[in-house]
């Protein structure tokens, strides 16, 4: 097996020096590491990841935690992330924690036990808040709010409930009916905490209902259950429809809109001239739903690059804004509404 004393000799320079190449640290002159790789390329070297590793104290491994992976949002950003991830020389370590008590545990432990560089947390989460700051490793959270201290990234959901709300007062919308996680989400913080909620997602269906009822337009809520019990979406949509005959519209994740357009062709409803649907996230499945749906899309990209920014600011300990930071989302009209 090729060695650096290997590469060394071929190069005729020191240990040190491709030592040096090889961690990418310290100064080498263009010539000397021009002289180094072209000796590692022509004896096929391959760097002994693990010591390089260790001379970093880096793993170059991040823990990303969400609920489950079958749901089109976590799936579609844990796509992005591990593109943005790998696109630095990172790579991810994926952790569902649907069904299983322990993980996210493990991942707290290994993290601490420096196994790897850092976490993403993208889960709700058992632990108080003062519990992420104590553990003194980089977190950086998505969609969570962990407490003073973590970074945290989200998608404007004010602004997706606004745009969701504009057009359904524009088109003449006289029943709405939006559907997502249990409603103690919305205010799962003590009274005298800004937002009151450690979920900030729950905002577009905040921001929806309050403009509805400046309008006189009814707006109820339906609760789908945790984001990982997918079959409480069916359910959801059924509901919907057995609750409020007279709804003429309905919000939703992709998931839950494609299942409320099956369930009013199943009625003989008409898609858009009896109910309109309007999805949110904007992923693969408001596409896949039969008819192209109308949603406000998150921008997954954007999402993934602001984490994986936040990341890299926490493990190469330059100042970091702990301040949310808020991605823009954006309305794309489908067949779905008027």
């Amino acid at each position: 097996m090729v060695g650096m004393r290997d590469v060394a000799k071929k190069a005729g320079v020191s240990l040190s020096t491709v030592s040096l190449v090889a961690n990418g640290t310290g100064y080498v002159s263009d010539a000397m590491r021009a002289r180094v790789t072209d000796a590692m390329r022509s004896l096929d070297y391959i760097p002994n990841e693990l010591a390089r590793n260790l001379y970093r104290n880096r793993t170059n491994i991040i823990g990303i935690i969400v609920p489950t992976v079958r749901h089109p949002f976590f799936s579609s950003f844990v796509s992005a992330l591990q593109r943005s991830f790998a696109a630095r020389g990172m790579h991810a370590m994926l952790c569902s924690t649907s069904g299983a008590e322990k993980t996210e545990k493990e991942y707290i432990d290994m993290v601490q036990r420096r196994m790897m560089d850092g976490i993403v947390m993208a889960a709700h989460t058992q632990w108080q808040e003062d519990f992420w700051v104590s553990i003194g490793r980089p977190v950086v959270s998505l969609d969570r709010y962990l407490g003073l201290g973590i970074p945290s990234v989200c998608s404007n959901h004010e602004q997706g409930g606004r745009l969701i709300a504009e057009h359904l007062i524009a088109t003449g919308a006289r029943h709405v009916v939006s559907v997502g996680g249990p409603r103690s989400q919305f205010e799962d913080l003590p009274a005298g905490i800004e937002n009151r909620t450690t979920f900030p997602s729950v905002r577009y269906h905040m921001m929806l209902e309050r403009m509805m009822g400046e309008q006189g337009i009814p707006c109820d809520y339906v609760e789908a259950g945790e984001v990982s019990s997918l079959g409480d979406h069916a359910q959801a949509a059924h509901e919907v429809f057995e609750r409020f005959p007279d709804v003429d519209a309905v919000v939703g994740s992709d998931l839950v809109a494609a299942y409320c357009v099956q369930e009013a062709r199943h009625r003989g409803l008409r898609v858009p001239e009896d109910l309109q649907v309007i999805a949110y996230d904007g992923t693969f499945m408001a596409d896949a739903a039969g008819l192209r749906l109308t949603c406000v899309r998150q921008d997954m990209d954007g999402l993934a690059e602001r984490v994986v920014i936040r990341m890299m600011q926490l493990i190469e300990e330059t100042p970091v804004d702990d301040e949310l930071d808020v991605v823009p989302v954006r309305f794309v009209p489908g067949d779905t509404t008027r």
